[in-house]
């Protein structure tokens, strides 16, 4: 299946916002932000350093991807495929656009993953990323 993509806009808040929200939960973060709150914080983001490519097929968006892209390295901040599109190789497909259509070849690449989300952790491997850092914390009482 031909995947296409374009830079996100505007138009596009609401349901990257909702798609973040959804990723929130997939991955099992802690953020507890509301959908309208995720679309504040993502307009911040686009407004300043980051940028979004919105990923389609057959004309009907199915995926994006938040970075930002500075002198040492790029980092991809947020990646989701839409639930329903799923094991069908969107994901793959979406990152081989990003290394060689969208993102130089010559920069780092860099990502965080929850450690429980073991499915993610799996598909960034998968997809040629390796292991470099691990965050420990102690969370308050």
């Amino acid at each position: 299946m031909p995947l296409t993509w374009r830079e996100a806009t505007a138009a596009d808040l609401p349901l990257l916002a909702e798609w973040n929200h959804q990723l929130i939960r997939d991955e099992g973060h802690r953020n507890a932000m509301t959908v309208p709150e995720l679309i504040e914080r993502m307009q911040g983001w686009l407004r300043a350093e980051y940028q979004a490519i919105v990923f389609c097929a057959a004309g009907e968006p199915v995926a994006y991807a938040l970075y930002r892209h500075d002198d040492e390295s790029l980092y991809l901040r947020q990646f989701f495929v839409r639930r329903d599109r799923r094991r069908l190789g969107l994901g793959r497909a979406a990152i081989t656009a990003l290394r060689h259509e969208i993102w130089p070849q010559e920069t780092r690449l860099t990502l965080d993953v929850l450690c429980g989300n073991t499915a993610g952790i799996a598909f960034w491997h998968a997809v040629g990323y390796r292991d470099y850092c691990l965050t420990l914390e102690i969370p308050p009482a």
